[in-house]
């Protein structure tokens, strides 16, 4: 079986996974990066989006054949303490619903907005209009998008496009992220471990 070195998230990760493999699922399955979620298959909804080289990407239909060296960041690496300006607008205007699309919708918006720092209403219509929300806030994804876009070109700036190593070391499940005080909803914007409170 072939071997797969992927620079994920800043760190050089090795897996042993057929050539046609998603990666989609080298992420899931074989790295424990849990965030980005299968919706369709097809890449038509959008929730498995990823960046390649900065690039909004449909990872259910990119081999982990043709990623070669090009730099992967997932939701997790995105800022891995959730401070990202994109991450902290879904929480300020209460985005999830449901949550399961909002990682996906998160790096598109992140892609967009490097390209783009100062967008219109209906240039954000346009470009995340092939991400798909089950529980219809595209408002609100919206109005978290504008809300972000005037902090995201200085973020990236300072930042760079790239971790420290070991930022994206943390634990995660399913959920991601933490938006208090949705307690319910906790979790998506990051893909870390929130603990409901007294919990032990």
């Amino acid at each position: 079986m072939p071997s797969y070195t992927l620079k994920v998230n800043g760190q050089a990760r090795t897996i042993n996974v057929p050539a046609d493999t998603p990666l989609l699922w080298a992420l899931r399955d074989h790295l424990d990066l849990v965030g980005t979620k299968y919706g369709c298959g097809m890449g038509l909804c959008g929730a498995c989006t990823v960046h390649l080289n900065g690039a909004a990407v449909r990872s259910c239909q990119t081999p982990v054949s043709a990623v070669g060296n090009t730099p992967v960041t997932t939701i997790e690496g995105l800022d891995p303490a959730g401070q990202h300006p994109l991450q902290k607008a879904w929480c300020d205007h209460d985005v999830p619903q449901c949550g399961y699309c909002q990682a996906g919708q998160i790096m598109t918006a992140a892609a967009f907005l490097k390209q783009n720092p100062a967008p219109t209403d209906p240039q954000i219509d346009d470009a995340m209009a092939g991400n798909l929300c089950r529980c219809g806030t595209y408002l609100r994804i919206r109005a978290a998008i504008k809300d972000a876009s005037g902090n995201v070109s200085q973020k990236l700036s300072l930042r760079g496009d790239r971790l420290q190593p070991g930022n994206a070391a943390i634990q995660l499940d399913r959920h991601g992220g933490q938006c208090p005080p949705r307690d319910d909803k906790a979790g998506f914007a990051t893909n870390q471990r929130v603990a409901p409170e007294g919990s032990a």
